[in-house]
């Protein structure tokens, strides 16, 4: 390879001038960092273990309806806060900012997108909504216990980076997913 083609190479991060270097994600505002659009049932609210072997956590009533909170779901968002912009992007729409910043014990209340109740063919039901909210070219990841084809495929045609994560109901939001999250959110990238 010649060293004029060398010499066009971006410079890796840990080799640029502290002036060409991202900030790290804590450091950026809101606007600036990647969005995280949170789902609720089968991520922080769990469904389908075995009730003889329940995971840590307890019940909290919400309108009526027990739901089973993951123990560690608030320390996991509070976390995440730190690098992302979070949203509720659930069935729930307002009602999870009426109900889980308490609950969960997180410091602020969050934005909720809110869904169109015309059924939608062409692709997952909330994909539009998420489309009105972040745009095309915002980074953003996603968690999520219903991920499917289309949303998949949604991901990989958006121009912005764009993470999936993808949740068992039983156990939700794991450590493991946490660790990927801020590795990603410390330079989005396209997760193909």
């Amino acid at each position: 390879m010649s060293s004029e083609l060398q010499s066009e190479r971006p410079l890796s991060p840990e080799r640029r001038l502290p002036s060409e270097r991202p900030l790290p994600p804590e450091r950026r505002l809101p606007s600036e960092r990647p969005l995280l659009l949170v789902d609720v049932d089968g991520v922080i609210s769990l469904f389908g273990f075995d009730p003889d072997r329940p995971p840590r956590g307890r019940w909290q009533m919400v309108d009526g309806i027990a739901h089973f909170l993951s123990a560690t779901a608030g320390s996991h968002l509070r976390r995440l806060s730190e690098s992302f912009e979070l949203v509720w992007c659930t069935g729930w729409e307002e009602k999870a900012d009426q109900y889980l910043p308490h609950a969960l014990g997180l410091e602020q209340r969050w934005p909720h997108l809110s869904f169109d109740s015309t059924p939608v063919i062409a692709g997952h039901w909330k994909l539009d909504a998420i489309d009105r909210y972040a745009g095309e070219d915002r980074p953003l990841a996603w968690i999520d216990d219903a991920h499917e084809q289309r949303c998949r495929a949604w991901a990989r045609s958006r121009p912005g980076p764009t993470l999936l994560i993808s949740t068992d109901p039983a156990t939700g939001l794991t450590d493991a997913q946490v660790e990927r999250l801020l590795e990603w959110a410390s330079a989005p990238a396209r997760d193909d």
